[in-house]
């Protein structure tokens, strides 16, 4: 794989989709620099992957302020030499009618986007040192698809600036070797959802996805390693796939 010896920046990432991605980009041979909020998540997840903090590390702060992407991108060329691969992971999901939102969530919401914008920024300075890099973007099945049972307009506002982003980024820097791809999950069954669903409600949107089950972690991180190494996927750029068990391929 492509992977060994490049240089890996996850943010959200200190437990689910993030953490398991970076377990598998360290598997695959990268050095990976973490971040998200809780310290000791971070922590937790850096110790699992490399107790001896070689070749792992992480930065706490929230992606949405400029500071907080300005020290990853530091520490990664401090530690490591430079940025290869962003995966712009975190995220936060809460179902509620559109006049049900207020202007926190909203807030909440766009200040997601504008770290995804501005960690991209820093990542993309340095991969056009190293002649090029690859950004994969958390994007979301409800950007695309509209679901009554889950009204989730201020996620998918800022899903859709995402998914947007995306492909002006892929246009804007194809030249400089810098593929930027997205993947649009349906319902994964991470700690994202701990607070809104009880795991009986979860089960049940198995049900929800032709394929029967609701993703998993690992479901996605594939997706994430296929659009980050460059043998695999180094002819795409500006997609944004699907990992949604079928949801998005016609109603179930």
């Amino acid at each position: 794989m492509s992977l060994e010896h490049k240089v890996v920046v996850i943010t959200g990432g200190g437990t689910g989709i993030g953490a398991d991605a970076a377990q598998a980009f360290h598997q695959a041979g990268a050095k990976v620099v973490l971040n998200g909020r809780r310290e000791d998540k971070l922590a937790q997840t850096a110790a699992a992957i490399d107790a001896s903090g070689e070749t792992v590390a992480y930065v706490v702060g929230d992606v949405g302020q400029p500071e907080t992407s300005q020290r990853i991108t530091a520490l990664a060329v401090e530690r490591f030499g430079g940025v290869d691969v962003l995966f712009n992971n975190a995220g936060i999901f809460q179902p509620k009618p559109f006049l049900d939102h207020t202007e926190a969530d909203l807030n909440d919401y766009l200040n997601l986007l504008r770290g995804y914008f501005l960690m991209s920024q820093a990542a993309v300075s340095q991969m056009r040192q190293r002649g090029g890099g690859a950004i994969v973007n958390i994007g979301s099945m409800w950007a695309n698809h509209a679901i009554a049972a889950t009204p989730c307009s201020g996620s998918s506002t800022a899903k859709g600036g995402v998914h947007a982003l995306t492909r002006s980024l892929a246009i804007e820097f194809a030249p400089e070797n810098i593929r930027v791809n997205a993947i649009a999950p349906a319902v994964v069954e991470t700690p994202l959802f701990e607070p809104l669903l009880t795991p009986e409600q979860l089960a049940a949107f198995n049900a929800f996805h032709p394929i029967g089950r609701n993703g998993q972690a690992q479901d996605i991180t594939e997706a994430v390693l296929f659009l980050a190494d460059d043998s695999s996927s180094g002819w795409i750029t500006g997609v944004v796939l699907p990992v949604d068990g079928g949801v998005t391929a016609g109603r179930n």
